[in-house]
């Protein structure tokens, strides 16, 4: 008995450590920095242009390490029930290999080394290149075997993948390089900034920027000829929408541009043809993203949209400006108000690190301009967040503690909160 388990302690450790240091390349390789790894193969690091290589075709690498690691933790758990088999009658052999092959795998070839793997990965990555590449270069026809056999399987239940497909996508790939740069210098603020949004575009809804419809300026379109162009005159916006009977029935949008000409071509302001001028209005919904409207934007040549629900009720309207201001930040022109020393973009910074905000203040500007995380999942605006978090209209002077930020009502129009303080996050206890 003795004997048997002697024999079998060096072949238990060998597969063992072939098991860990498997998973080891597993957690290293998909947890790398692509920046890093990069730069250091420009730099002439053999080992970094080992793992690019291996991350170029990452499904079959990903395929390969999880075929040969199988095949070690079976042969181990098999050698291991034989022996107990052999030793202890029934099953009790076979319960007491179970547990114990169960025990030695899950702590010493998949959590500790994926745990020493993850707080060094891109040093390990560059370590276990060489022989996670020869890994590859045996189990790899067979892991491109078994995709196909998965492929064929999932193909009858519409499910139809290409060999190519990758599983990494490529927005978060950049976007973890910008961070990374970010991090080491290379990259300013603004330009993560930029860059970020141009990323963001394809997961924000006009909804979250739009001008909403309580924000709108609107004209009548009954109002006489020399009202209406006096209050377009009178105007900031280059595009308005003119109404109908009631705000929200917008039947036309007039242009500046092209109230100039028709003013140009008559002797007196009453003889402008209103409804010839006025272009028709372009309704689009409010779960397009703000990606597809860039790109509809720039199709159409309409830099002006409004935004109605599922429906058909207005909810506000969005123009190019509103798209670019989310990869640029505002953009202010010489019809704009400046803004007071330390005022910007409805955000008052005062001297104690706190801040003042418009209620209607998006929670993703507030967070671009202080470099802060509040979630924007459930509401749009600092106000909207306030009230889906404490579930209730909250009253002026109120204060509230949500994600280690306090917030302190500071002016509310009836249910509308119009102005909020804002402190900044609490500095998180690392030792708790």
């Amino acid at each position: 008995m003795i004997g048997a388990l002697v024999a079998l302690a060096p072949a238990l450790l060998v597969l063992l450590t072939l098991g860990g240091l498997i998973s080891a390349a597993e957690t290293a390789m998909t947890g790398a920095s692509r920046g890093r790894l990069h730069q250091l193969e420009r730099d002439g690091d053999r080992p970094a242009r080992r793992v690019n290589r291996l991350l170029g075709d990452q499904e079959t690498m990903i395929g390969a390490i999880l075929l040969s690691n199988n095949v070690v933790n079976i042969l181990a758990s098999a050698l291991t029930t034989t022996v107990f088999s052999a030793l202890f009658p029934g099953a009790i052999g076979v319960a007491a290999a179970t547990v114990i092959m169960t025990v030695l795998i899950v702590i010493f070839a998949e959590i500790l080394p994926k745990t020493l793997a993850l707080t060094h990965a891109d040093d390990v990555a560059r370590l276990l290149s060489l022989p996670t590449l020869w890994l590859v270069r045996i189990f790899g026809p067979l892991a491109n075997g078994a995709q196909w056999v998965v492929r064929q399987t999932l193909r009858p239940f519409g499910i139809r993948l290409g060999m190519e497909t990758d599983v990494l996508a490529a927005h978060e790939e950049i976007r973890g390089a910008v961070e990374y740069h970010h991090s080491e210098g290379t990259v300013e603020e603004t330009d993560r900034q930029m860059l970020g949004g141009v990323l963001d575009l394809a997961d924000l809804a006009v909804s979250e920027i739009m001008v909403h419809r309580r924000n709108m300026q609107t004209l009548d379109a009954d109002l006489p000829p020399r009202e209406l162009i006096r209050a377009a005159l009178d105007s900031r916006h280059t595009r308005l929408p003119l109404y109908r009977d009631e705000p929200e029935n917008i039947v036309g949008v007039l242009h500046s541009k092209d109230l100039a000409r028709a003013i140009a071509a008559v002797d007196r302001l009453e003889e402008v043809d209103l409804p010839s001028v006025m272009r028709e209005p372009w309704f689009i919904p409010d779960t397009t993203n703000a990606k597809d409207q860039l790109a509809a934007f720039l199709q159409r040549r309409n830099h002006f949209a409004l935004v109605v629900d599922e429906y058909g009720d207005l909810q506000g309207l969005v123009t190019l400006e509103d798209i670019l201001e989310e990869i640029v930040g505002d953009i202010t022109d010489e019809h704009d108000a400046p803004a007071p020393a330390g005022f910007e973009g409805g955000i008052d910074r005062a001297p104690d690190g706190s801040v003042v905000v418009d209620g209607a203040t998006t929670i993703r500007d507030l967070n671009r301009a202080l470099d802060w995380t509040l979630p924007d999942e459930e509401a749009v605006t600092v106000a909207g967040l306030v009230i889906h978090e404490a579930q209730t209209i909250p009253d002026m002077g109120q204060v509230f503690n949500f994600h280690r930020q306090r917030f302190q009502i500071l002016g509310k129009e009836r249910n509308q909160i119009t102005q909020l303080r804002v402190w900044p996050p609490e500095p998180v206890d690392e030792d708790v």
